[in-house]
This record gives C-alpha cells, structure tokens and sequence, in this order.
C-alpha cells in the first residue's frame, strides 16, 4: 500500500481535474505512478506531465534507445514499478529479450547493438558516478548527436526522478501491485559492469 493517499478520478479538485484530463486524453492514456502522487500538487503534476511527455514522446532518439536508457535507471534504483511499466514497453520498442534479462541481472554482456551499447553505457557510468567518460560520451554523441545527447542527459534525469518517487512513497499500480520483484543482492542501489572496452564495434561502424 502506498505511504500517501493517491489521487484518482473520483476524488479531483478543479484544478486537478484540469491536469487528470490533459493526462488521460494525451499519450500515456491513463494515469499511474508517480503523477498519482504529484496530483497533490496541480501545478507541479502540469509541469512534469508535460517534461515526460516531451521527453518520452517527442525527441529525436529512437524508441528503443529511450527504453534501454529507462530500464537502467529502474535497475539502478530498484524501481521496481518503474520496472515493470517500462520492461512492457521495451519490449514493443523491440529491445532484445536478452538485453532486457542482462540489464534486470545486472550482466554487463549486453548489448550487441552498436546504439543499444552506446546508450547503455552512457547511462550505466551517469548513473553509477555522476559523470559519463570521454570514449562513452563521444561513442553517445557520434551516434545520437548534440541534440540527442541533451535528450538523453535529460531522460535519465527525469525517470530517475520518477524512480526516487515511486520508491520513497512506496507507490503501486492501481490493482494495489508494486511491480515486478527485482533480485537484490545488496542494500541500496544495483551496480552494473562496464562493457569490456566500451561497446563492441560492428563491422559498419567507424572507429
């Protein structure tokens, strides 16, 4: 059960109401996690409805970039909603069964992909130091671009926002489920391998 009440279709001030609307009849189409809390709040719950669904709708990096980037997060924070929400939608993103199982076990033989690499690994060091390498960083940028990168930056900043709400409120889905469990071996946060020598070059990738 969530430490907070949640704010649902029936119980809306005005001003919610406004916000719940706007949410519902956009991309996502429903309302769970952490907008549940932010309700509380119309006016913070109108700003951050409209960062994420910028950044999960509206930017200039592929899908299933976005999805490996939010799966990393939600391991790294055990999130485990946040998890199970976005384990769904990696896969009709078309992220590898194998990536999406390496990343839950905190593996660091994933992925294949020259972009599926680059992204992982970018947001494998951000998440783990605060920082991104140089060879990550330029790998990131020769892939995505200025403007992706700056996305990217973005995105993982934002569901690692979303990641720290659903944990500290103890958020579930609305069925009253908490998620998926994810396999802690550790207190606090999960901690991935680098890839060995960065990502694996393919044979059309310039070097």
């Amino acid at each position: 059960m969530s430490r907070i009440p949640l704010i649902s279709a029936d119980n809306l001030t005005p001003e919610q109401r406004v916000v719940y609307d706007r949410i519902v009849t956009g991309p996502r189409k429903m309302i769970v996690g952490p907008l549940r809390a932010a309700l509380h709040n119309p006016e913070l719950a109108e700003h951050w409805q409209q960062l994420g669904a910028l950044l999960r709708y509206r930017t200039s990096l592929p899908q299933r970039v976005k999805e490996i980037a939010i799966l990393v997060t939600a391991r790294r924070w055990n999130s485990e909603l946040e998890w199970q929400v976005h384990e769904a939608a990696a896969r009709t993103a078309d992220v590898p069964a194998g990536t999406i199982a390496a990343i839950r076990e905190a593996r660091a033989d994933v992925p294949d992909d020259p972009a599926d690499a680059a992204v992982y690994e970018f947001v494998r060091e951000l998440q783990e130091t605060g920082r991104v390498s140089h060879q990550a960083y330029q790998r990131a940028h020769e892939r995505f671009g200025t403007v992706g990168i700056v996305e990217l930056t973005a995105l993982v900043g934002y569901y690692t926002m979303v990641a720290m709400t659903l944990n500290a409120h103890e958020i579930v889905l609305p069925d009253g489920s908490a998620g998926q469990p994810l396999p802690v071996t550790s207190p606090g946060l999960t901690s991935f391998a680098p890839r060995p020598h960065g990502p694996r070059a393919s044979s059309a990738e310039t070097v």
